[in-house]
């Protein structure tokens, strides 16, 4: 086997994803963290469809993940008297199964911890790709070099920084932010799935204030051109989200009361990753690094499936990582269109008073039906090879 030792940057869910995969084929991992540790709780996030299920399967967790999903949470729409004007089912928003981001990476965690490295309260901090692998400079840890780079950070990757270039040339501003506030109800400690639930929201122009969903204790969406703010400063943040909300009515002074008590709080912008590849030389990315949508429905599926196929065809070709990464390029391209054309912000946070009224009317109609089953085909649709089965023979 060719490449075997591989370093990937993030451990949330596309990297001890990938960790799972290349351990499962023989290859030498390390996971590298910013944090100081995994990050427990967090919003609810969602897999839909044959092949989500199928992938989490092939991993042995798929019956792991449903003893710790957090259930369906509906969402009732509400006027400033607290009078419903809408209702959007959990049926769309939470998918085939719900569970907690912090749940599902301390499940695909343990299953590679013993034979895995992680190191976590440290990051790359430079990289320089030569002809027989890539040496990386960590902020805290010794140099060491690697045959391949996998960055599965995020959004805001500095893999892809440092390998492909600035993140305004990779990422677009969809207009809007987001805020979640509050660990989720069902962050703590419990026994099982939970009932159905129910969350209120509330929307003006170009916001939306959500109330006792799964994904947080407090959602928080509202309308702006990009902010100019430091992503480190959470107090600043918080003044961010209080100017965006002052003066509104239904809940939302009870709200920004509670909010600034909240030690979970975090405030990013709805954003596009697009890309024209997924890799360059040594350097791959999987996840949001590389097609990530905020909120667009779809990410925690692309990377898992991502995982998975980059994995698989790594194994395929014996560890060459240039037929691989090419045959990576052209199945996550194509699967990956998916979440392309999805801005939530427009749609749960509309700029108009007529906007709001329509996307009522909207959630009700039979062509909310049709766009939520379009969505259950469209993650569906890629060939999935079965790729344990293929490197077995």
């Amino acid at each position: 086997m060719r490449n075997q030792s591989v370093l990937i940057s993030g451990a949330s869910v596309a990297g001890p994803a990938l960790a799972f995969w290349l351990n499962h084929y023989g290859f030498d991992v390390t996971v590298v963290e910013r944090a100081p540790a995994l990050r427990p709780g967090g919003q609810a996030i969602d897999f839909k469809g044959a092949t989500h299920r199928t992938v989490l399967e092939r991993m042995g967790i798929w019956e792991e993940i449903r003893q710790h999903r957090t259930g369906t949470t509906d969402t009732v729409f509400v006027d400033e008297n607290g009078t419903q004007v809408g209702f959007m089912s959990g049926d769309f928003t939470g998918g085939d199964v719900e569970i907690l981001r912090g749940d599902l990476a301390e499940i695909m965690y343990k299953r590679t911890l013993g034979d895995c490295e992680y190191v976590f309260g440290d990051s790359i901090s430079a990289l320089t790709e030569t002809a027989d692998g890539v040496h990386i400079e960590f902020e805290k840890g010794a140099p060491r070099t690697f045959d391949l780079v996998f960055g599965a950070d995020g959004i805001h990757s500095r893999v892809r920084r440092l390998a492909f270039g600035p993140e305004a040339e990779f990422v677009k501003h969809l207009g809007h932010y987001y805020c979640v506030a509050g660990a989720s109800p069902w962050s703590a400690e419990h026994t099982g799935p939970r009932e159905r639930g129910t969350a209120h929201g509330f929307n003006a122009p170009g916001r939306l204030a959500i109330s006792g969903g799964s994904k947080a204790q407090q959602l928080y969406m509202f309308a702006a051109p990009e902010l100019d703010y430091d992503r480190n400063d959470v107090a600043a943040q918080r003044r961010i989200v209080e100017q965006q909300y002052a003066g509104l009515g239904w809940e939302v002074p009870r709200m920004l009361a509670e909010m600034a008590e909240f030690d979970d709080f975090y405030l990013d912008s709805l954003s596009q990753v697009q890309m024209r590849s997924y890799t360059e030389g040594r350097i791959a990315l999987v996840g949001d690094s590389a097609y990530g949508n905020t909120l667009g429905g779809f990410g925690t599926g692309l990377a898992v499936v991502g995982a998975y196929v980059i994995a698989g065809e790594l194994a395929l070709a014996g560890g060459d990582h240039a037929a691989a990464f090419a045959n990576y390029n052209e199945i996550m391209r194509r699967y990956a269109k998916i979440a392309g054309n999805a801005n939530a912000g427009k749609f749960l946070a509309p700029r108009t008073e007529r906007g709001i009224k329509i996307r009522n009317w909207f959630l009700g109609s039979r062509m909310f039906a049709l766009m939520a089953k379009f969505g259950d085909n469209a993650a569906n649709d890629i060939d999935l090879k079965d790729y344990p089965a293929l490197t077995a023979r």
